[in-house]
């Protein structure tokens, strides 16, 4: 390991891919994104099956850029679902791996980034495997997390990889430390997820993996609680089809069949009056969760902001600007890049800036 420069490899894997990205301490040097053949994928048992066949194709890609695996310092996968936990750079641990390849916590084409991240650092000769902030990082205040059915309770699940990413960069622009700002983070992609950020922890934020806060793309968002059970109870639909109403089939799919936003402001331009309204109805309800995070923070946020694929279009980070401007400075971050995030946390604990935590 050269003194002050780290080679570090990201592996991010999705349910029909991997990304897998080198980065010279913040430098990406190369990527690759391997796309697999769903009918390859139905071969095996299980996600966690796939876990030799996609390693395979890693170091393939490490052949063909020409990286040896022994010059890596540090291997960091995307994390998957575990117990609710803060968030951090953990340390890749029995007790982890044990956890994702049972899918005690639930089951996810991410699950596989920590076991393959610790065989790759095991053949590097060293034991420098992380994972990063992963969706179920849980850093709620116990009010945020009661509802009022004793019976449910809510959960912290949203893009946590993003999201603390997106923050770190905010405060250095504003030329502070994560831990001494308030944000008000809103993540817009097929979900969306707004979260408030209190000096380094997010006490509050929807639930966006099962579509709760506002509506998106393709997630229904928090509904009308009595309509909705009606709806659950009208023998019209089985649980399959209200969850896939919830994930997957609301939002901007159910109103206008498509989860394209370019589409809808296709339509908009042409003057579809209703892709007009969803479109201003998206950007409303986004504005007003994120008014909903400012009470958290009781009024002291030092900015909103605006990030994730949504964000490129200027003309719904400006809908919803007009209506939170009130609130704090409007910064907007378009885009995410998942590999970045996961070296710059890796690079954070090589450079001592940052403890590993423990999975245990």
């Amino acid at each position: 390991m050269e003194k002050g420069k780290y080679r570090i490899l990201t592996l991010n894997p999705g349910s029909t891919s991997t990304k897998v990205a080198l980065f010279e301490n913040e430098t990406e040097c190369w990527s690759d994104t391997q796309r697999y053949d769903t009918d390859v994928l139905r071969s095996f048992a299980g996600i966690m099956d796939q876990e030799n066949f996609r390693l395979e194709a890693v170091r393939e890609a490490l052949a063909r850029q020409g990286t040896q695996v022994s010059s890596l310092d540090a291997v960091v996968g995307r994390g998957g679902l575990l117990r609710p936990i803060p968030g951090g750079t953990y340390m890749v641990a029995p007790a982890m791996i044990e956890d994702l390849k049972n899918c005690r916590w639930g089951s996810h084409a991410s699950n596989l980034g920590a076991p393959m991240a610790v065989r790759l650092a095991a053949e590097a000769g060293h034991d420098r495997a992380f994972i990063v902030d992963p969706v179920v990082v849980d850093e709620l205040v116990a009010e945020a997390r009661l509802s009022g059915i004793p019976e449910i309770e809510r959960r912290s699940i949203f893009h946590a990889l993003n999201q603390k990413a997106v923050a770190r960069r905010a405060a250095r622009d504003l030329g502070k430390a994560y831990s001494e700002v308030n944000l008000v983070i809103a993540h817009m992609g097929g979900g969306i997820s707004v979260g408030a950020h209190e000096r380094g922890r997010v006490i509050d934020v929807n639930n966006a993996l099962d579509g709760d806060g506002p509506f998106s793309p393709e997630r229904a968002g928090s509904l009308p609680a009595g309509e909705f059970t009606k709806l659950c109870f009208s023998g019209t639909y089985n649980l399959d089809q209200i969850m896939k109403k919830l994930v997957g089939g609301g939002g901007l799919v159910a109103h206008l069949g498509t989860n394209d936003l370019r589409e809808v402001l296709r339509r908009t331009d042409e003057g579809d009056s209703k892709a007009a309204l969803v479109f201003e109805a998206m950007a409303y309800q986004v504005a007003r969760e994120i008014g909903s995070r400012a009470t958290a923070l009781k009024g002291r946020v030092d900015a909103v902001v605006l990030t994730g694929g949504l964000a490129y279009s200027s003309r719904f980070t400006d809908l919803i600007a007009s209506r939170v401007a009130f609130v704090a400075p409007v910064r907007i971050y378009p885009g995410e890049d998942e590999s970045a995030a996961l070296a710059e946390g890796a690079l954070r604990v090589l450079r001592g800036e940052e403890e590993p935590r423990r999975y245990a």
